[in-house]
């Protein structure tokens, strides 16, 4: 079903209508879809598949505990999910063998995999921009999870690969952390219409090896337009 994106807030963001996927934790807020922000820091604690635990709260919390350096930390962090996702994607594949290494270009092409929509350019709204930026890298921690977990199961002695999902997800989970900081002190914004992609438990080997290649290559191309869109509202004055 298609549902709309929502950001609560005292004025509206605009709306932009995409897949929420085949699945949805029924402890979302019903009828809405729509998960604060508490729910998905609560999210960070552990691998899952798309799943947000319920915390109700009529607004955002203190805003105390952004620090003054949060702007400065979402630009580092921003830069160097770009800086390394070149790199998680070229050894996750060499990880996954053949026919992965040698045939990647059709095996992982991410058209057919679901990504959060990402219309924002330089010139949107700096409150647009952040909006888009929680939605992508709510989905994206979501799904390192997913691949991560898959990776532990059938990779279990690639340390180098496990370790740097467990970094590239340690990274994301800090940026939703300060992305929640921004939105809230700035906008007042608490509530984020999130979509997940799908789950991979149950598929076959070779279909959870594929949906991390395709979900990774995919990730590269958006990690790249979201530094150039981001970064340049982050700048110091």
């Amino acid at each position: 079903a298609l549902r709309p994106a929502r950001a609560t807030s005292g004025s509206t963001v605009p709306m932009d209508y995409h897949w929420l996927g085949p699945r949805r934790d029924a402890r979302l807020s019903p009828r809405t879809g729509v998960v604060p922000f508490v729910a998905l820091l609560l999210l960070q604690r552990r691998p899952v598949a798309g799943r947000a635990l319920l915390v109700t709260g009529p607004s955002c919390p203190g805003h105390g505990l952004c620090r003054s350096t949060v702007q400065e930390q979402t630009r580092k962090q921003v830069t160097l999910l770009n800086a390394t996702a070149q790199d998680l994607f070229s050894l996750y594949l060499k990880c996954q063998g053949e026919p992965f290494s040698s045939d990647s270009d059709k095996l992982c092409n991410p058209s057919g995999v679901f990504f959060p929509a990402f219309r924002v350019n330089r010139t949107s709204e700096r409150k647009e921009v952040m909006v888009a930026m929680y939605k992508l890298f709510a989905f994206l921690n979501a799904s390192l999870g997913n691949i991560t977990r898959d990776q532990e199961e059938l990779n279990p002695t690639a340390k180098e690969l496990l370790d740097r999902l467990h970094n590239t997800t340690k990274t994301t989970r800090g940026l939703i952390s300060n992305l929640t900081c921004l939105l809230c002190k700035n906008y007042n914004i608490f509530q984020v219409d999130v979509s997940y992609g799908e789950s991979s438990k149950g598929k076959s080997t070779f279909k959870k090896k594929q949906q991390g290649c395709q979900v990774l290559r995919k990730y590269v191309q958006v990690i790249a337009q979201a530094a150039r869109v981001l970064l340049p509202h982050l700048s110091p004055p």
